[in-house]
């Protein structure tokens, strides 16, 4: 089956879709995990940032191929790979260390299918604003993320957290079968012949200077950073803040405390559509910096809104949600407009390594925080927790307005 170019991104978002079923599981049973393996904060944290720890592991490897070879093959080896991380969480996961594990192994498929998915179509389309593409596939990691949620608890509520795991590992499978059905491989004479991959390609440092030493995609990079870090640890410890606003407020939410993570996250959808259609007309780095300051303040109003109606706290997750995801799409097309087409592909790894780095960093330093300001049933403890996650891309900011970065042309 053949398609034009552009007929491509409709399969690559619902690869995607398929292929993020299994990000939210963990979020999803983290409290019954916690009970069961006797967990601290912390611990729990970490299971969380090993998903991200496997994923910076493997994305050098899995981007740096991908100037050698088509990015389809990639993908491949990412989507099994994700499934297999999550079928040895549901059948072999029993303590912390295992989890570690299997968790690294999941976010190591992340990596195989993410960027590499990014690459594939923009190596296959040709005509139209490739930007616009890029928003649509970033912004659809919310699409993903979001079902995985709704998924995860329905699964969790109806037969237990080994069949979390188990069910949604279908998931990367099926993203594994669209690409390898639908997707037709490319037959371009430089990828001809025997694949040589050297320590240097994996871990391309001469390019990532000079990637850094362009100023308008480096800023990109750190920002996206920041915006991973602050995405990452509220995605991992959102459905647990729901349920403890719920013990504090003693008012029941209107929908369960998994099923409303999955709804908000679909508010990011068209945030992140939207604010790059709207960083397109204001420019991308005033935008960006618009977007970090205003949802490091929804990020601390959620976390003091402890205690209060179901209505405010729903309202201020949707602000929250909608402003973290509203440079997403901004700061990833942003970098792939301004590196250097020669080291495009070396630039996008570095962008999704930093990025990824962040949100390896944030689950931990939340859950960390949260131990040491007063544990879980602490109010005060969640509000420094979420300090602690929003306050890097207020720093981002604050650096970048003194470098000269917002002030360049909308680019």
């Amino acid at each position: 089956m053949r398609f034009r170019s552009t007929g491509y991104t409709p399969l690559m978002l619902i690869a995607q879709t398929c292929a993020l079923l299994g990000f939210a599981c963990y979020a999803v049973v983290l409290t019954p995990l916690q009970e069961e393996w006797h967990l601290s904060n912390l611990q729990s944290g970490l299971i969380a940032s090993a998903f991200f720890f496997g994923y910076m592991l493997a994305v050098p490897l899995a981007t740096a191929l991908t100037d050698r070879v088509d990015a389809r093959k990639v993908y491949l080896v990412g989507g099994l790979s994700a499934t297999s991380g999550l079928l040895g969480m549901s059948l072999f996961a029993n303590n912390f260390w295992t989890a570690l594990f299997f968790m690294a192994i999941n976010g190591a498929g992340l990596a195989g299918t993410y960027m590499p998915g990014l690459k594939i179509l923009s190596d296959r389309i040709q005509s139209g604003e490739l930007t616009r593409h890029i928003a649509f596939y970033t912004a659809f990691f919310g699409i993903g993320t979001g079902f995985s949620y709704l998924c995860s608890g329905w699964i969790l509520s109806a037969l237990g957290w080994h069949y979390v795991f188990g069910m949604i590992a279908l998931g990367p499978f099926t993203a594994f079968l669209i690409v390898f059905l639908l997707i037709p491989p490319l037959d371009q004479d430089k990828w001809k012949g025997p694949i040589k991959i050297r320590l240097q390609d994996i871990f391309p440092v001469d390019k990532w200077r000079l990637v850094l030493q362009n100023k308008k995609a480096s800023g990109f990079i750190f920002g996206y950073t920041a915006h991973s870090l602050e995405l990452f640890a509220s995605r991992s410890w959102i459905v647990a803040f729901f349920a403890f606003c719920a013990a504090a407020s003693g008012e029941s939410f209107f929908l369960a405390a998994t099923t409303l993570a999955g709804v908000i996250n679909f508010f990011g959808v068209p945030s992140s559509i939207l604010g790059n259609e709207i960083a397109l007309r204001v420019g991308r780095q005033k935008w960006v910096c618009i977007v970090m300051l205003t949802s490091a303040v929804m990020g601390i109003a959620l976390a003091s809104s402890t205690g209060h109606s179901w209505w405010l706290i729903v309202a201020l997750a949707i602000g929250h949600a909608i402003f973290i995801m509203a440079d997403s799409a901004t700061l990833t097309a942003g970098l792939v407009i301004n590196a250097q087409e020669n080291i495009k592909g070396a630039a996008m790894g570095l962008h999704s390594l930093m990025g990824f780095g962040g949100g390896l960093m944030g689950p931990a330093i939340f859950g960390f925080v949260l131990d040491i300001a007063g544990s879980r049933s602490s109010q005060i403890a969640w509000v420094w927790a979420y300090v602690a996650v929003v306050i890097w891309g207020v720093l981002f900011v604050i650096y970048e307005r003194r470098n000269g970065w917002v002030d360049k042309t909308n680019s």
